[in-house]
């Protein structure tokens, strides 16, 4: 039986925002990269990196999810939250074992 596939017919509208982009802790991607802390000579507003903020608005995401990719899987939001100093450090097991200390954040 053929099928007849019609493109111009309107359907439901799907939102952008289903079709946003991710950030994963991947070599330097957040730390160093996104985020470099607000004692930084790099321009940046508490410790996020005002060129790249430029650069992402430039590509017109409708959103950056953090975290994504393997990280995602065992973070936990409230580790991200409240003092820096106080938020506690976990070893991330997906991407070398390094230490996340949180400092980045939800």
């Amino acid at each position: 039986m053929p099928a007849i596939v019609n493109v111009d017919v309107e359907g439901p509208l799907i939102s952008r925002h289903l079709y946003g982009h991710f950030a994963e802790h991947l070599g330097r991607c957040v730390y160093g990269g996104f985020y470099v802390g607000e004692d930084s000579d790099i321009p940046n507003a508490g410790g996020i990196r005002l060129d790249v903020v430029e650069a992402l608005r430039a590509l017109n995401i409708p959103n950056l999810r953090w975290p994504g990719g393997c990280f995602a899987d065992e973070y936990h939001w409230m580790d991200g939250v409240g003092p820096k100093d106080r938020r506690p450090a976990m070893v991330n097991t997906h991407w070398g074992n390094v230490e996340e200390n949180n400092h980045f954040g939800t």
